[in-house]
């Protein structure tokens, strides 16, 4: 058993307020949560109007599945048009 743990730094360049924010990061978690079937929950930068992280976490048999999956989720999420992914890190526990 394989488990995939990425986290993912966004800007959010349209927020005017934590409101504004945690209103796109919550629609991201949830569309990243429902479309892959994984667990997303927002870490860092939680009084940051800009900024946000989000860790996703995936179980997989094999470490290149869960590898798979956690870029097939990167790159989807680089093409939110509300939220802009500034990096990403990978890491198999």
């Amino acid at each position: 058993m394989t488990i995939g743990v990425m986290q993912l730094d966004f800007t959010v360049p349209g927020a005017r307020s934590l409101k504004d924010k945690r209103r796109v990061i919550k629609g991201l978690k949830a569309v990243l949560h429902n479309r892959f079937n994984c667990s997303v929950a927002e870490t860092d930068f939680h009084d940051k109007w800009g900024r946000a992280r989000l860790a996703v976490c995936v179980v997989s048999g094999e470490s290149s599945q869960a590898n798979a999956q956690l870029n097939e989720i990167a790159r989807f999420a680089s093409n939110h048009r509300e939220a802009l992914m500034t990096d990403y890190s990978i890491e198999m526990l």
